[in-house]
């Protein structure tokens, strides 16, 4: 019986107790704790390290020029434009006439020189039978001679006549000399005036100025009726084949990790369009005043591009996978680069190595692991061992 009593008194106090407006609040407090110790810590945004491709871009600014421009220029001195065959912009073959050039001194030449080519062919043909004679004569005149040393000894002639005879036979053998002589003169004329019209010739055809090469003309200074001179500025300018390329500077420290045939895209002044390419040639030396070093960039659609735009280029220089982090998630205190990683809700300082910068994205090379959250604004008021309210960047912009 007492026992029952005791068992209907406990309830009773029970009752009145959980009945009691305090005692139910601090039941509530009690409970709440955690969490509102939670919501007193400062919010965080966090972000996660992690795998994704990564490129290592160099940039580069410059401008568009020809791979080669070939000067023309006339290979006859001294002659007026007749007329011009080509303008800039014209597209030409190897070998197309650009103008041509007046001929009509020369034409006057070669009529003087074939002329005197004529004369000389006759002179040679008169002394060739001048020749012919006096080898006739010179073989009776020795023949004379001959006889008259014969009969000398035998006394029927006189010394004086053989004398006579002798001098006769070297006289006729002298002029026979003389006329070999005039011969290889005459010939040596005839081929002087051979080569001389040969001569005029190559200027008559050379009057046509033509492309070296083939490509497209891209200026002209030559104007009907003005002297042609190969010392002065070139009467046309070609370039090679319509190739042209970006010539760009970069920065020393972007030089080094370029090499030919590596891509790159090329954005053309006020994105008016942007081209496909591929890195040609790297200079091997730097401009000792600016820094920069020089690298030409040739396109795949040269087309679509001008000789003299201004352009910038992304050249890559590298692609792999890697570790990345937001850019704005590390920071450099003391010459060291480092993060704040948080890991339950403590923050601490974690010294990491970089590497490829991709835009906003940067690469740990070593110092986290993927998955690895850290303060996504290294600018956040947070010191090593702060606790905070980590908040994903997902939960953030929801909250927004």
């Amino acid at each position: 019986m007492a026992s029952g009593h005791r068992n209907v008194f406990s309830l009773s106090i029970a009752a009145l107790l959980a009945a009691s407006p305090a005692f139910a609040a601090d039941a509530v407090k009690g409970e709440a704790a955690p969490q509102q110790q939670a919501q007193n810590l400062p919010a965080i945004v966090v972000t996660a390290a992690e795998m994704r491709p990564i490129v290592d871009r160099v940039i580069a600014t410059g401008t568009v020029q020809a791979v080669e421009e070939v000067y023309v220029t006339p290979l006859v001195e001294g002659l007026s434009i007749r007329t011009l065959e080509a303008d800039i912009g014209d597209r030409v073959e190897a070998g197309g006439t650009l103008a041509t050039l007046n001929d009509d001194a020369l034409v006057l030449q070669k009529s003087q020189t074939e002329a005197s080519l004529a004369k000389a062919e006759a002179a040679l043909a008169q002394i060739k039978a001048q020749l012919a004679e006096a080898k006739a004569n010179a073989a009776e005149a020795v023949s004379a001679r001959d006889r008259a040393q014969k009969l000398v000894k035998s006394g029927s002639q006189s010394q004086a006549a053989v004398d006579q005879a002798v001098a006769a036979a070297d006289a006729a053998l002298a002029r026979v000399h003389s006329a070999e002589q005039a011969i290889a003169v005459s010939e040596a004329d005839i081929k002087v005036a051979q080569s001389q019209i040969d001569d005029i010739d190559l200027k008559l055809a050379r009057t046509a100025v033509k492309s070296p090469v083939a490509g497209i003309v891209s200026a002209r200074t030559a104007k009907i009726g003005a002297i042609a001179s190969g010392s002065g500025s070139p009467l046309f300018t070609v370039i090679r084949d319509g190739e042209i390329e970006l010539k760009a500077d970069v920065a020393e420290d972007g030089i080094l990790k370029l090499e030919p045939g590596q891509k790159a895209t090329v954005t053309l002044a006020g994105g008016a369009a942007r081209l496909s390419g591929k890195v040609r040639l790297v200079e091997p030396t730097l401009d000792p005043q600016s820094r920069l070093g020089h690298v030409y960039i040739r396109f795949d659609e040269p087309g679509k591009a001008r000789a003299g735009m201004f352009a910038s280029a992304e050249i890559v220089a590298a692609e792999k996978e890697g570790l990345t982090l937001p850019l704005s998630a590390v920071t450099a205190t003391d010459g060291k680069t480092v993060a704040r990683k948080v890991e339950n809700g403590i923050v601490t300082l974690v010294l990491v190595e970089t590497g490829i910068q991709d835009g906003q994205a940067i690469e740990i090379v070593k110092g986290l692991s993927a998955g690895d959250e850290v303060v996504a604004k290294a600018g956040a008021y947070v010191r090593d061992g702060d606790r905070v309210n980590p908040v994903h960047a997902e939960e953030a912009s929801a909250r927004k």
